[in-house]
């Protein structure tokens, strides 16, 4: 495997990488079964995640800010971008630089796995918890579909505490949209409650404003849940709509 933690991110060390992605790491089983998961989505390469996050934490050691510097006009499939996700989560930056870089990277995300992977790697919001949480806030009041998911996979991923749980059940009960892919995120991120904070979840569930889909498969993925007991399943169960 190539070491990029030398590289200094002119044109042939971009040309060197996609060749690398394209040539080397790239299976063709592997993008067959990647692409049914991402429907509709045509520049999958067949990268496996983690050669990704290797390739990733090579380049956040060396300079990840001239690689990030143009990144995204040298990304012309789905892996490219997805790398430049995982280097801006696993770069070592300050807060405010962190989240610049976060809000830059999140125009880019046009599919769930895009949003997801990379969300994990964002440790860096809830060691700031009150400006993280407020961050993860701010997109989901923004009107893309994806720009919601990635608010409410923040929320799942590091703000299910008890000092925010309060705030997490609120966001997700007032965010709407008619976008299947946030729909499935917020359903998650209640599912994720439930289980870590079941009172306060279950509250919401009998008085809420979600809708339908999001309710229903909320209640679902509850009962799906190895954490939630017997007779809460049959509770849920009970609740659910239509």
């Amino acid at each position: 495997m190539m070491d990029l933690s030398a590289a200094r991110w002119q044109d042939d060390d971009f040309a060197a990488l996609a060749a690398h992605l394209r040539g080397e790491l790239a299976e063709e089983g592997y993008r067959r079964f990647h692409s049914s998961l991402l429907p509709g989505v045509e520049d999958v390469l067949g990268v496996r995640v983690p050669l990704l996050r290797s390739l990733a934490k090579q380049i956040a050691r060396g300079d990840f800010r001239a690689y990030l510097a143009a990144a995204y006009a040298h990304a012309h499939s789905y892996e490219e971008t997805l790398l430049a996700g995982l280097v801006t989560g696993y770069a070592r930056m300050g807060y405010d630089e962190a989240a610049d870089r976060i809000a830059a990277y999140v125009p880019h995300i046009s599919n769930w796995a895009l949003c997801d992977v990379a969300a994990s790697t964002f440790k860096v919001l809830p060691k700031d918890p009150a400006r993280g949480l407020a961050f993860a806030a701010g997109w989901m009041a923004r009107p893309g579909e994806y720009e919601k998911r990635f608010g409410a996979v923040c929320l799942l991923d590091f703000f299910v505490t008890e000092a925010a749980i309060d705030q997490v059940l609120a966001l997700l009960d007032e965010t709407q949209h008619e976008g299947y892919y946030y729909k499935m995120a917020a359903a998650w991120a209640l599912s994720v409650c439930f289980v870590k904070f079941r009172d306060r979840t279950l509250a919401l569930f009998q008085d809420n404003h979600l809708d339908d889909f999001t309710y229903n498969k909320a209640l679902q993925k509850c009962r799906e849940s190895y954490r939630v007991s017997p007779e809460d399943k049959a509770l849920l169960n009970s609740m659910k709509r239509g």
